[in-house]
């Protein structure tokens, strides 16, 4: 069970350099996608955990979705984690990612079958130290 405290310090803040990120999207958002990126981080301010599942169909904007939630977590000195099913997926994903935080003070990093052993425990040990935050 979750701890009282753990709980509590779950709400996230609002950031102007979410802002900033959000206007860096290169297309406009559709309707649906500004309604449920809105949804997310009114859920990601509130004082318990979020229990969301954003779905679509392919190209209508989930990842972007999850790049400016993930922002919000980061932002406010969270680690996020984006599980995903195949190591393609993983590295677009990472690829993504990546560049869309590329001006902003935020390590990510891919771990996957891609990787040596050696590179898996450097990214394993950056997370554990918290120099990777996605």
């Amino acid at each position: 069970m979750l701890s009282e405290k753990l709980l509590k310090d779950f709400s996230l803040c609002r950031y102007n350099l979410q802002r900033e990120l959000e206007a860096s999207f290169f297309y406009e958002d559709t309707p649906d996608q500004e309604k449920v990126t809105n949804e997310v981080k009114l859920d990601m301010e509130a004082p318990n955990p979020m229990d969301r599942l954003v779905c679509g169909d392919v190209g209508f904007g989930k990842t972007e979705v999850a790049v400016r939630a993930s922002f919000k977590a980061v932002q406010d000195g969270k680690q996020v984690a984006l599980l995903v099913p195949t190591t393609i997926l993983a590295e677009q994903h990472y690829n993504t990612f990546k560049d869309r935080l590329t001006q902003f003070p935020v390590r990510v990093a891919a771990l996957s079958r891609f990787q040596t052993k050696k590179e898996q425990n450097e990214i394993l040990k950056n997370l554990t130290d918290g120099n990777v935050m996605l």
